[in-house]
């Protein structure tokens, strides 16, 4: 099932303040925006150029040779100077100090310990016998004598505070309640209504005043001048933006076709006439050179090539069938050579590596 499609919203209605401006405005952007997109296209090319024929290059040559200079040298120095002179180091710490601290530990400091431990554990015990025998029956005693005399204190203490309390209520809270509620309370409602009537009346005033001063002169210089210019402004430079846009947009037009003029025109004043030399005269040069040149002469140089290597394989021949005369007239004939025990049995039915017959399958 085909699903409708929105209705298109209706164009927004332009006012005539719009398309005046729009005009005037696009032809001046345009042209002061084609040239700096064609420098702009001109200059992208221009780096992509230096970026594949020099910098690239120029960056392997640098890695290369960063990795000759640095990474190299450092990997040999810790291969070689470093990782031995480190397990040399390894094994001289181990023999010269863990070694003898294992022993020291384990021979010297471990028996020491479990001495100390058992004098430790007898000076604990005697300290717990005192403690519990002398210490902590002088400390209950002391104890109970120090609460009978904190219970006494704290009697003489409280009768002392209850009399305090009585005399500071009847000396000193009853006179400054009456105080507060006869007189200081009174006098201060009628000075918080003197406050507030003086209060409202001076901020009316203010209010008035500022709003005749203020708040009406600048709400008029915001409703007839501000509001009208900020949309002024505000159109001016929506279309200033759009006319960018599109100024740019242009330009790259612009700039694409006098690119492919450019290139057509280089096409034909230089890679054409250089492609037809080397279409017309450099190949069919080549080829005859090839071919009336090169090849005879490597056919020439393959026969002597094989003329030498056969003149010194029958000379190798030779000399070896010479070796072997001489030898047979010194030495005499060999021997012949020693049965191998090939751990195989030789009769005539047996398997053999010409047949595929064996002694069980034979007829």
């Amino acid at each position: 099932m085909d699903l409708e499609k929105p209705p298109a919203r209706p164009p927004h209605p332009e006012g005539c303040l719009t398309v005046a401006i729009r005009v005037p405005v696009r032809i001046v952007v345009l042209v002061l925006v084609v040239p700096v997109r064609m420098a702009w296209d001109a200059l992208t090319a221009a780096g992509r150029l230096l970026s594949r024929t020099v910098l690239r290059p120029l960056g392997r040559a640098l890695r290369w040779l960063g990795r000759a200079l640095f990474v190299l040298p450092f990997v040999a120095l810790w291969r070689w100077v470093v990782a031995p002179a480190g397990k040399a180091l390894g094994w001289l710490g181990k023999a010269l100090v863990a070694v003898p601290a294992r022993w020291l530990y384990r021979y010297v400091l471990t028996p020491l310990g479990h001495g100390l431990a058992r004098v430790a554990r007898a000076v604990g015990a005697a300290l717990g016998w005192l403690y519990a025998r002398v210490l902590a029956p002088a400390g209950r005693r002391t104890a109970r004598l120090l609460r009978g005399a904190g219970l006494l204190l704290a009697a003489a203490g409280a009768g002392a505070c209850a009399a305090a309390a009585w005399l500071g209520r009847y000396l000193l809270v009853v006179p400054a309640r009456w105080l507060y509620a006869w007189v200081l309370a009174p006098v201060g409602r009628a000075l918080a209504w003197l406050v507030t009537a003086l209060v409202t009346g001076v901020g009316a005033a203010l209010y008035r005043t500022a709003r005749l001063l203020l708040v009406l002169p600048a709400l008029a210089l915001w409703r007839w001048v501000l509001v009208p210019v900020g949309r002024v402004l505000a159109v001016v430079a929506r279309e200033t933006g759009e006319a960018l846009r599109h100024a740019w947009r242009i330009a790259g037009r612009i700039s694409r076709a006098a690119g492919r003029v450019l290139g057509t025109l280089l096409r034909w004043i230089l890679v054409d006439p250089v492609r037809w030399v080397h279409r017309t005269v450099l190949v069919p040069a080549g080829h005859a050179v090839r071919d009336h040149v090169l090849r005879p002469a490597a056919e020439t140089a393959h026969a002597v090539g094989r003329s030498v290597r056969q003149a010194l394989a029958g000379a190798r021949d030779t000399v070896r069938q010479a070796r072997a005369d001489l030898r047979r007239t010194l030495l005499g004939e060999p021997g012949p050579p020693p049965p191998v025990d090939r751990r195989e049995p030789v009769g005539r039915g047996t398997r053999t590596l010409e047949r595929s017959t064996t002694a069980l399958t034979k007829d």
